[in-house]
């Protein structure tokens, strides 16, 4: 599980905030590898190099109202938005990744938050970005559990 963000641009930082909580939650000893980082581009390839499945949680800018969660594929990520936030998109990083050869996840989902501010400079989420963090949790618990979208783990 990999979360994406800057710990200084407001919303940006949420990928990194689930990614925290999600650790704790798995605990010691898990299975899953959580890490956060805070470039994309490029540095995904090599990121996702050697897993056979990856979540991933960012913030996104889509236009739906602050605070949605969504569970994507690749393949429904808004280009402009993931290359303008970080270098090139994710599918161009995946696919260069193939055609050089390194082992890319088979398959990637996604976990994004919507975002009210990424260009502010601060380090709070906004209010409804803070309250869709334990959403976008349990998202992240329900990808790595393998449950198909619209399902979460129950809580407890």
């Amino acid at each position: 599980m990999l979360g994406l963000g800057n710990p200084i641009r407001g919303d940006d930082s949420v990928g990194l905030t689930v990614a925290a909580i999600v650790r704790e939650r798995l605990g010691p000893g898990s299975p899953v590898d959580v890490v956060e980082d805070t470039a994309g581009g490029l540095r995904l390839m090599e990121r996702l190099a050697g897993y056979d499945r990856a979540v991933l949680v960012d913030a996104s800018v889509s236009g739906a109202a602050p605070g949605t969660v969504r569970r994507l594929s690749p393949d429904e990520l808004p280009t402009q938005r993931t290359a303008y936030a970080h270098g090139i998109d994710l599918k161009t990083a995946l696919g260069l990744g193939r055609e050089m050869g390194l082992p890319m996840p088979g398959e990637v989902r996604i976990v994004a938050i919507e975002a009210e501010g990424v260009f502010d400079f601060r380090s709070e989420l906004s209010p409804p970005v803070a309250a869709a963090v334990e959403a976008a949790v349990l998202a992240v618990l329900a990808e790595v559990a393998g449950a198909p979208p619209g399902e979460a783990p129950a809580a407890g």
